[in-house]
């Protein structure tokens, strides 16, 4: 008999842990494992291509309430749900207050929290064999779901995000297993939950290779100059990636007597500070804000540098894919940075401290023998990782979850 395998998420919305579970849902072996997938919302450019042999559950309204207006949920009837959430945002705002917090985590693992007691079960009187809560906040998958075995995703580094330690040691404690995308993002989650070592297992982000192949052979509507070198870089409009910090970053690089322009492919609640950003250093005209795009392989395949300037990162999926279409890439130097690549091998890491980023990628810009020895390095490279899903087999096939911590 198949196992049953749930695996819960929030939308399929452009962004790389969305890409991540495709990658996932795209390895499974369907003759083996029946796999069925909730979403919170059954939205985003990515939806359409989750793959056929997997079983996508019916929306669930309660959970549709989550990361929505709060005006609209209420208009369109969740009280207690709407309620629930707005006495989680002041709790959280009361918490990040008193402990000086800026960009707080708190809030949206607050709104999961408080609300979880009001939300239906996932599947009723369905027992799973396996249980996977790909993004965090963690809540439903322990509450919600009756499985045998429960494993939630680590996405990020820890040390870059502000949290209540306490309230998520509960939530993280609840599973057998916690999977961790890199060696340093388990690195940096033990320092801040050391209890939680002996759960975490190191799986890499699976990459739909084939998927991203395709893709890119689409041609580009606008295509990159040809007298000019083309940075490109692909991510949210968030404090994470840092991309209110190119304008400076790229006036520098043109004033250092190098021309490029550097694309940026997104969305988010940042672009009004990058696009103020652009204005003021005067780059209107070299930093091209080309917005979401639902298909970002092509300008990744066409530009002649990918560029990720990250204040912090988990494993960036952007990289990895641009490495798979054999670009040269340079990555700042976020905590995690060594485990994203092999620095002068299949990529470069420079420093983050704007000036000394611009002269960084000013030397490696010249240095056209390193940028081609970068770009055929990552193509004699599989970036798909896509031998990492029979670590879940092996957690699967083994009644003895004792026995498996033991032997890693």
């Amino acid at each position: 008999m198949k196992k049953n395998i749930l695996i819960v998420s929030h939308t399929m919305e452009l962004g790389g842990v969305e890409r991540s579970l495709l990658g996932l849902l795209g390895a499974i072996d369907y003759t083996k494992y029946k796999v069925d997938l909730f979403l919170f919302r059954q939205e985003g450019e990515l939806l359409s291509l989750i793959p056929k042999g997997v079983n996508l559950l019916p929306e669930i309204p309660a959970y549709t309430v989550l990361a929505r207006s709060m005006y609209q949920t209420l208009r369109e009837g969740h009280v207690i749900l709407t309620a629930a959430r707005l006495l989680g945002k002041l709790a959280a705002n009361s918490y990040a207050k008193k402990h000086h917090y800026v960009n707080s985590g708190v809030a949206i693992e607050y709104s999961h929290k408080y609300t979880r007691y009001f939300m239906p079960d996932i599947q009723k009187d369905i027992e799973y064999d396996f249980a996977i809560s790909f993004l965090t906040p963690h809540y439903f998958v322990n509450e919600k779901v009756d499985a045998k075995h429960k494993i939630a995703w680590i996405h990020t580094d820890y040390l870059t995000v502000q949290v209540n330690i306490d309230s998520e040691l509960k939530m993280w404690s609840a599973y057998d297993y916690i999977a961790s995308i890199s060696e340093n993002v388990t690195k940096n989650f033990v320092k801040i939950f050391p209890s939680l070592e002996k759960k975490i297992i190191l799986v890499e982000n699976i990459l739909p290779k084939s998927l991203v192949e395709t893709q890119a052979k689409v041609l580009v509507p606008q295509a990159f100059e040809s007298n000019i070198l083309n940075l490109l870089s692909v991510g949210r409009f968030s404090t994470s990636k840092n991309f209110d910090s190119v304008p400076e970053i790229c006036s520098r690089i043109i004033n250092k007597g190098v021309k490029v322009k550097w694309f940026l492919i997104g969305y988010g609640g940042d672009e009004p500070l990058i696009r103020q950003k652009v204005k003021e250093s005067g780059m209107q005209e070299y930093v091209i804000i080309l917005g979401k795009k639902e298909n970002p392989y092509p300008y990744i395949r066409s530009c002649d540098v990918y560029v990720q300037p990250s204040r912090y990162e988990g494993k960036c999926v952007a990289v990895r894919e641009a490495q798979m279409l054999g670009k040269p890439v340079i990555i700042t130097n976020y905590t995690t940075a060594p485990s994203q690549l092999e620095d002068g091998v299949d990529g470069m890491i420079v420093p983050m401290e704007i000036e000394k980023c611009a002269q960084a990628i000013v030397d490696i810009l010249k240095n056209e023998n390193l940028l081609h020895e970068l770009s055929e390095n990552c193509k004699q490279r599989d970036y798909s990782n896509a031998e990492e899903i029979e670590k879940i087999y092996e957690i699967m096939e083994e009644s003895d979850i004792g026995m498996v911590r033991k032997k890693r």
